[in-house]
Parts: C-alpha cells; sequence; structure tokens
C-alpha cells in the first residue's frame, strides 16, 4: 500500500489504545506518531505539522477539550477528533460547539474511525497543494503570529507575485524565502540568495547581471549573473534597502523587460525569475529620504510579509533552543539532555536583539562550554553577556548578582548556612530556598584539612 502524505497525531495515556488505534492507521497507510499526554502532544505538533490530530479526553494533566483549545489558537484549520469512553451527549454537544471535528466512544469501531479520519483530511486538504507541510518545516514554532505570516506566505506562493519580506536581522528572512518557493509552482528550480548589501556596487553589478569576456579587468571570460542562473526559479534579494540606487535603476528595467544586460555586452538575454526582497529598513521612510526608489518599491512590494521578532514569540523560545542544542550537539559529538530549569528561564527572559540568529550562537557556545548533561543558567548568562557587549537586562543581571552574592557569603563562612543566613538577615528556610534555586551546595564551600 502506498503511503499516504498525511500526518496523523494520536494522543491517549492508555498505551494499549495508542498501539491499537496506530497500528489502525499505518495499515490504511497513513503516517503516525503518537503522545502520552497532552503536553508531549503540544512539543510533537510545534516541532513537525500534522494534518489530523486523534486524542482522548479524559487524561491526566491537560484534558481533550483543552488540548483541542490549544491547538486551535495556533491552527484554527487543524481538524482533532476526541475519543472517550466516558462518551455522553453533553461531552459531544460540547466538543462540537468548540469546533472538534469528530466525536467516538470506545470501544471504537475501526471502520468509523477511518471514515471519519479519511472525512477530517479531505475537509483540511488546501485546494491548490498535496496537504505537505514539508515547506515549512524550517520554521520552529507554536506562535499564532507566526502561523498567520505563514499562513499568508503559503497563499503568496501560490502565485508568481513579488513578496517584500520585512523583519528585524536574524529573524529568518532568508529562511521564509526559501520555505516560500519550495511552496511554490518552482520548487523543483533553482532557489538563489544574494546579499545586496554585502558587497560593492560593482561587483553586485556583475554578481546579478553577468558580465561579458574583457567587460573590465580581470574578466578573462563571460560570466552567466544570478538572474540567468535562477532561470525558471526563484531570487532573493536580501537586503534590498542597502542597494545602490544606480543598482536600483537597473534592476527596475531588468523586472520590467524580464530580461538582463550582463556587462559589458551589447544584446540582452530574456530570464524567467520570480523576485523575492528582503529588508530590515523601513522602505517607506527610504523613499522620502530618496535612498529608495518608489516605483521599484511598488514592483518589488506586491505581497508584503513580515516576520515577528523574538521577543514579540516567546513561547517558541524553549522549542527553537532544544532543536538548536539537538543540531548542535550532533555537530560536537557531544550529549547534553537540556538546559537546567534556570538556564531555561534566562533564555526566555532575554531581549533578544539579534532574534533566532542570537539564540543559536547563544546555544552553541552553552553547547562548545558545557561539561554536565544539562546546561546550567551560569553558561547561560556568560554567552549572554558576551553576545550583548557586557550589558545584561535587569531580571538576569540581578540573578548574576544574588549568585555571586550567595557564593561570597558561603565562602566567607566555610559553607556554614546558619552563619551565612545571619549575615544575609534572612531566615535559614529562605536561605536554603535561594540556594537551591541557584543550584548552590554549601558543602562546596566547606574546607577541610
Amino acid at each position: 500500500m502506498n503511503k499516504s502524505p498525511h500526518k496523523i497525531l494520536v494522543v491517549d495515556d492508555d498505551a494499549d489504545i495508542v498501539r491499537l488505534i496506530a497500528m489502525r492507521l499505518q495499515a490504511a497507510g497513513y503516517r503516525v506518531e503518537t503522545a502520552a499526554s497532552a503536553e508531549q502532544a503540544l512539543a510533537l505538533d510545534a516541532a513537525g505539522k500534522f494534518q489530523l490530530v486523534i486524542t482522548d479526553l479524559r487524561m491526566d494533566g491537560m484534558d481533550g477539550l483543552a488540548f483541542f483549545d490549544t491547538l486551535h489558537r495556533s491552527d484554527p484549520g487543524l481538524p482533532v477528533i476526541i475519543l472517550t469512553a466516558h462518551g455522553s451527549i453533553p461531552d459531544a454537544v460540547e466538543a462540537t460547539r468548540r469546533g472538534v471535528f469528530g466525536f467516538l466512544t470506545k470501544p471504537f469501531d475501526s471502520k468509523e474511525l477511518l471514515k471519519q479520519v479519511s472525512a477530517a483530511l479531505r475537509l483540511a486538504q488546501p485546494a491548490n497543494g498535496d496537504g505537505s507541510d514539508d515547506w515549512r518545516s524550517e520554521f520552529i514554532s507554536r506562535s499564532p503570529a507566526v502561523e498567520t505570516m505563514l499562513q499568508q506566505a503559503r497563499l503568496a506562493a501560490a502565485s508568481d507575485a513579488s513578496v517584500l519580506i520585512r523583519g528585524e536581522s536574524g529573524t529568518g528572512k532568508e529562511v521564509l524565502a526559501n520555505a516560500i518557493h519550495r511552496a511554490s509552482p518552482r520548487h523543483d528550480r533553482p532557489f538563489v540568495a544574494i546579499n545586496c548589501g554585502a558587497m560593492p556596487e560593482p561587483l553586485l553589478e556583475s554578481e546579478l547581471f553577468g558580465h561579458a569576456k574583457g567587460a573590465f579587468t580581470g574578466a578573462a571570460r563571460d560570466h552567466k549573473g544570478l538572474f540567468q542562473a535562477a532561470n525558471g526559479g526563484t531570487l532573493l534579494l536580501d537586503e534590498i534597502g542597502d542597494m545602490p540606487l544606480a543598482l536600483q535603476i537597473k534592476l527596475l528595467r531588468v523586472l520590467q523587460e524580464h530580461s538582463v544586460r550582463p556587462v559589458g555586452a551589447t544584446t540582452s538575454v530574456p530570464v524567467d525569475v520570480r523576485i523575492l526582497a528582503a529588508t530590515h529598513r523601513d522602505l517607506a521612510e527610504e523613499m522620502k529620504t530618496g535612498r529608495f526608489r518608489e516605483d521599484l518599491y511598488y514592483r518589488i512590494n506586491v505581497v508584503g510579509v513580515e516576520i515577528p521578532p523574538l521577543a514579540d514569540r516567546r513561547e517558541d523560545i524553549p522549542l527553537l533552543a532544544g532543536h538548536f542544542l539537538a543540531a548542535i550537539c550532533r555537530k560536537y559529538d557531544k550529549s547534553i539532555n537540556g538546559f537546567a530549569p534556570e538556564a531555561l528561564e534566562l533564555l526566555i527572559a532575554a531581549p533578544w536583539p539579534g532574534n533566532v540568529r542570537q539564540l543559536q550562537n547563544v546555544v552553541e557556545q552553552t553547547v562548545v562550554l558545557c561539561t554536565m548533561s544539562l546546561i546550567p543558567a551560569s553558561l547561560v548568562q556568560k554567552a549572554l553577556r558576551d553576545d550583548v557587549g557586557g550589558i545584561l537586562p535587569f531580571e538576569l543581571a540581578r540573578h548574576n548578582f544574588e549568585r555571586d552574592y550567595l557564593s561570597r557569603l558561603l565562602q566567607a563562612t566555610n559553607g556554614n548556612v546558619a552563619q551565612a543566613a545571619r549575615l544575609a538577615q534572612r531566615n535559614r528556610t529562605e536561605f536554603y530556598k535561594l540556594l537551591e534555586r541557584h543550584q548552590l551546595s554549601p558543602s562546596l564551600f566547606k574546607q577541610h584539612d
């Protein structure tokens, strides 16, 4: 039997039920992942999108309806079938009122289950796609703002319109551009990217449009530019707001005429290229000051998509940190299980002016320096301090001060907690809680003969 492209998540704290449902679905050709709790299921859904969720209603921790509500805040179109041994008319009415697709009671009938699965997947099937979310696999997110942005990107991808991607440095503009290309009808053709602000004007012109042999000193042969390299596919003009005005005029001509003339050539070459542009600048402001051409702006900004900064999607920080941790551990062949709770709190609270790229750098530094199974808060503090030039946000600075202060107290008192608590003018119970929060063991400060 051919494997279905649809991926289904089955959630139940009864291992036997999960195994039985998974067997039925796999026998029907579906791809299946399982979770023993709603909390585990949310982590799986954030890491890899599903086309359908089947969940038990009564579970320890978050129940099925609360799980459904959480899922639908980030993905309103995701169909959910609820399964329960406690089926009743009020439960079914409430589930249906909230938008649950289907409601089955245990013991379930396999034919009825497969019938509902098939109907749910037909309902969720995009009009212009195969239902696969592989195009967006590089976006690790559970943020509603990112979900909305990706839905806009998917709609834009179906057309051939130019797209302007706006976002702060480090938010992943090139990643989104690549995702749009993969979701587009041009997905089997080249995707080519160039940073318009990373090279001088003569070199950028040659890279974009190509040059003829002898066009300038050192041009020993004809060179096809990136427009020709991307022919039939997609060209990303990253940081287009940094493009010199003279080149903006030449770029506009290429976009109007659908042909490119290499530097030093006497004839033009036709090109068929879909243009994506990206910038961290406010191009409307750049137009007012005369640094960006208005006619080019309207040519590249047929559809606008904006990536939210990491500080506006803090719910994604644990997911992204875990994703980077796994990848970087493979890179350095290290075995680290995760972040200590205090370390994760520091990551979530940090300001992230450098966005996702900065988070990746911080995680890499902590992995390189870590010698334990969990990354401690101290390594995260060091990486953040190194990354922002020595200026810490208030909460991080206070956390850092507390740890240093407690360490000095324990050193001064030879690890005597009662004496240290008196010096700090805190009761012993509160002092122990402070030590526990900062993972400080008094025994480590005791000096032995």
